[in-house]
């Protein structure tokens, strides 16, 4: 029942984050006093999530170190770049939005690519190792990218947040891969039933906390906030897009071009969400939570757009019954 209920909510991802962040906007009273909760409850998801990453994946994928490379790169040169350069464009002079379109693309890959990459039939070990590798860099690049981006424009705890993405991203990650690694194949089968269909809980409730925060930003829609939308819009259509040309400038295999269109595209919104909300002013949040809206449907276009390219003679069954 758990399982089937999984796969049921993987499906419906692209339909229960946005939904979660009107909820949350809609209740921001009931919502907004368990902020201080996020960071646990996010921790919880990270731990879910890393019971399927292994140590073997990492080391398969260091054979092959090209397509790692090219993702690392659009994950962290290419599009803080191209995001910097967008946000001054359109928002020259509003720092705190254009340091939420920062934050929204320098936070580590999304864990949910495992699960696009998989319905896609792409390289899960190069996925996994992408998330492995990503995450443990993300105390020391997120802060990073942020002071050289940001400079001085707004005062930023770098060893505050380091300890924060230590507590809710690598600490968790750590435990879940110990436990992949050496728990009895029953134990970890059974825990991952649990927890599964129970991370997605988690993170809708995650997503509903963080829109009650900057819900007075989001509640009165002007047009500031549809620029704000549209240009994040842009900024995460591309990331896909940009991604996927990647992989075929450089001649990747199939496999591997699908796990870098979506390691290279998706990003860890959520665990950007509790950052913003936690260390910057409310302003900064909205840029991030404005993204939740967008990368599950984007994710899911793309699986369609991707699975129609490359002519699969098992993408269509493969797709379908892997979504029910």
């Amino acid at each position: 029942m758990l399982q089937k209920m999984n796969r049921r909510m993987e499906k419906a991802l692209p339909f229960i984050v946005p939904s979660s962040v009107i909820v949350g906007v809609l209740f921001a009273p009931v919502f907004a006093g368990y902020s201080s909760f996020v960071p646990w409850i996010f921790a919880l998801i990270t731990f879910a999530g890393s019971l399927r990453l292994s140590f073997s994946a990492l080391k398969q994928a260091l054979f092959h170190p090209i397509p790692m490379v090219a993702v690392l790169f659009m994950l962290h040169v290419f599009m803080p770049l191209w995001a910097f350069g967008i946000g001054h464009i359109f928002f020259r002079g509003d720092s705190f939005t254009i340091i939420g379109l920062m934050l929204a693309v320098v936070i580590p890959t999304g864990v949910t690519s495992f699960i696009w990459v998989s319905i896609l039939r792409g390289n899960l070990a190069l996925a996994l190792a992408v998330i492995l590798i990503d995450t443990f860099l993300s105390p020391f690049i997120v802060p990073g990218s942020l002071v050289v981006f940001a400079g001085n424009r707004v005062e930023i705890d770098v060893w505050k947040m380091m300890s924060g993405l230590f507590f809710m991203i690598i600490l968790p990650s750590l435990l879940g891969m110990m436990v992949n690694q050496w728990a009895k194949k029953e134990t970890k089968t059974s825990m991952e039933a649990v927890l599964s269909p129970f991370s997605k809980i988690a993170l809708s409730l995650v997503v509903m906390i963080n829109s009650a925060v900057v819900s007075p930003y989001l509640s009165h829609p002007n047009r500031t906030l549809f620029s704000i939308g549209f240009v994040v819009l842009l900024i995460a259509s591309s990331g896909y897009f940009f991604s996927w040309m990647v992989a075929k400038l450089l001649k990747f295999s199939q496999t591997d071009a699908i796990a870098l269109t979506f390691t290279g595209g998706m990003r860890n919104i959520s665990a950007g969400a509790v950052l913003a909300t936690a260390y910057f002013p409310p302003k900064v949040s909205i840029p991030v939570v404005l993204g939740m809206l967008f990368q599950q449907v984007l994710a899911s276009l793309y699986g369609q757009l991707l699975e129609k390219i490359y002519h699969k003679p098992l993408a269509n069954n493969t797709y379908m019954s892997r979504t029910k």
